[in-house]
């Protein structure tokens, strides 16, 4: 099977899989990913098929969507690769990508995994997460969850570990605080850190303008 043959069935396979998924985190955020990535690679020396398999891959079983168990998404990813009879050390490769580009993994001291390829994948998500993008995403997560827009007497956090990460529920804009406005100073790629700067700015604009809101001063 061709590289290009193998990255159509995985495409299929997404697709498939994501059918009704929270907006945020369904095939258009897999499409959009796979994107970056392609686009990022393209001043890199990587692996294209390990880059490309793994954004398409990345979010097949996102743990939030499965009572935080962080093997569920390696382990479908992997199983699927095997069933296309994708190398033994691509699958790997991808699967140890998956595991590890998380932002919360981000948040702990542990020594992890650590590849080009995976730098370029988790450049590529982390942009999705950024930006006018970033901003949708956000606040289509928080209304999935119920949680409020903003709450002034709920002050963010942005030195959690990674389990208080994965149990907060507060307010949408301190999600940006938390997690969206760190982001351009994790970025690993040239590339990467050009697009994040950009979208960096809009979430700042974005920003200043919600609380002009707010407050009632426009």
């Amino acid at each position: 099977m061709t590289n290009s043959e193998i990255i159509e069935k995985t495409i299929a396979f997404v697709r498939e899989t994501l059918k009704g998924a929270e907006g945020g985190h369904d095939w258009f955020h897999i499409q959009r990913v796979f994107n970056n990535t392609l686009l990022i690679a393209k001043d890199e020396q990587v692996d294209v098929l390990v880059v490309s398999l793994a954004a398409l891959l990345h979010d097949i079983a996102d743990a939030k969507f499965h009572d935080g168990d962080e093997t569920i998404g390696p382990k479908m990813a992997e199983e699927f690769l095997r069933s296309i009879s994708v190398a033994d050390e691509v699958t790997s490769h991808v699967k140890k990508i998956i595991e590890n580009i998380s932002f919360k993994n981000s948040l702990t001291a542990e020594k992890r995994f650590a590849s080009k390829e995976l730098k370029v994948v988790q450049d590529a998500d982390r942009l999705d997460a950024m930006g006018a993008i970033g901003i949708a995403r956000a606040f289509n997560y928080g209304g999935y969850k119920g949680r409020e827009l903003y709450n002034p007497e709920i002050a963010p956090n942005p030195d959690m570990t990674k389990e208080a990460y994965k149990k907060s529920n507060g307010p949408t804009i301190n999600h940006f605080y938390e997690k969206l406005l760190l982001l351009k100073d994790k970025m690993n790629t040239k590339t990467g850190k050009q697009l994040a700067e950009q979208r960096h700015q809009f979430m700042l604009n974005y920003l200043a303008r919600f609380f002009e809101e707010w407050n009632g001063q426009v």
